[in-house]
């Protein structure tokens, strides 16, 4: 397996509110997360919702193999993020309204198991074709689920950042866990929206399918949003299953 990894600040905010994780050892592990809200409290809410999950995860996976097991351990793990960063919120007014989102992939036995909240996305590129494997939490995603806008309208609508659902927000939280197979040959892209707002999936499939080294297909999807405007975090981790996975 492949991977490569680019978070860039872009080109009009003053921090990186983005977070991400990669582990390859006894986990195959990955995660993106965007923050928002506070004094630099979205900085803060992506790095507790990274690091809570990656400390649950490590902790009670261990030896797990049964498919709805792994399931809940990963839901319990957005939970564990969630109160920890509602915690943070109370105690700290500079951070009070934080949140942010976080799309994780675990990657075992020819498996990609997948958690999800927010914005942020998760693509599967399999025989050479595209396709979103999450759903995004939002005011626009809902609208072009009735069909009231199209793809490139939801791309440009000016209610494009409103999110419905979010790590840190409610006090309970109900991420969408699911599981898809990870073959020989697939690659999984996760990015934040950043990445997703300018950049659309065909473009994204053209590039990693041109560009056979995960870390260069990184940088040029960064690029891209980049240079049409920059104006948000954008962060981007492009997963390639080059070999038959083993636990």
């Amino acid at each position: 397996m492949n991977c490569g990894v680019v978070t860039d600040i872009g080109k009009v905010r003053d921090i990186n509110e983005d977070n991400y994780c990669i582990i390859l050892e006894d986990i195959k592990l990955f995660i993106v997360a965007d923050g928002m809200g506070g004094h630099n409290g979205g900085e803060v809410a992506s790095q507790i919702a990274i690091d809570a999950m990656k400390e649950h995860l490590s902790k009670y996976l261990q030896d797990e193999k049964e498919d709805e097991s792994i399931k809940g351990i990963i839901y319990e793990a957005f939970n564990r993020a969630n109160k920890e960063i509602c915690r943070r919120s109370n105690e700290d007014s500079e951070c009070d309204g934080m949140g942010t989102t976080a799309t994780l992939a675990l990657c075992s036995n020819n498996k990609m198991y997948i958690g999800h909240i927010g914005d942020s996305r998760g693509y599967i590129i399999k025989d050479g074709a595209i396709e979103q494997v999450t759903q995004d939490h939002s005011l626009v995603a809902e609208l072009l689920r009735k069909g009231s806008i199209s793809e490139r309208e939801a791309m440009k609508h000016p209610q494009k950042n409103v999110i419905t659902k979010a790590l840190g927000t409610d006090q309970q939280v109900k991420a969408d866990i699911f599981l898809i197979e990870f073959n020989q040959s697939d690659i999984l892209v996760l990015c934040t929206d950043g990445l997703s707002n300018f950049v659309d999936k065909y473009e994204i499939e053209k590039t990693v399918l041109e560009i056979d080294d995960c870390q260069k297909s990184c940088e040029k999807l960064v690029e891209l949003a980049n240079e049409r405007g920059g104006y948000d975090n954008i962060t981007v981790i492009i997963i390639k299953n080059n070999t038959e996975l083993e636990g």
